[in-house]
């Protein structure tokens, strides 16, 4: 037999060292449930939910939809911010996306972060 398996002390720093890989994965990983919970709260709180859902689309795209069309413009993050101020038409059909003047720059650039994190509709 394996006296590593049956000493209380291995044992003891078998558990420690699989708890301590645990809370360093916890403290590493992104935190994309976080992030799509504050991406929930903003589009709450600044009506976005009207017309959009993250994974479904409804009159505007699904957000989950936009990273796949910027996926190498360096400049999305600026248009998409832009775009929840300033509103307009023709990205995605002849959908009309009207103005957000009452949303902050910042709560605008959080958005258009948060769904460009967002990993891309299949």
């Amino acid at each position: 037999m394996n006296n590593l398996s049956t000493s209380p002390h291995s044992s003891f720093l078998l558990r420690f060292f699989g708890m301590s890989v645990f809370v360093g994965l916890l403290f590493c990983a992104k935190p994309v449930y976080a992030e799509n919970e504050q991406l929930k709260k903003l589009m709450l709180t600044n009506n976005c939910l009207a017309c959009h859902q993250i994974d479904k689309r409804k009159y505007g795209p699904q957000f989950d939809e936009i990273p796949a069309k910027y996926i190498n413009d360096a400049s999305a993050v600026a248009k998409l911010a832009a775009k929840i101020k300033a509103g307009g038409t023709g990205v995605w059909g002849e959908d009309y996306m009207p103005p957000q003047p009452q949303v902050s720059d910042a709560n605008a650039i959080t958005m258009a972060e948060l769904i460009m994190a967002l990993k891309p509709a299949k």
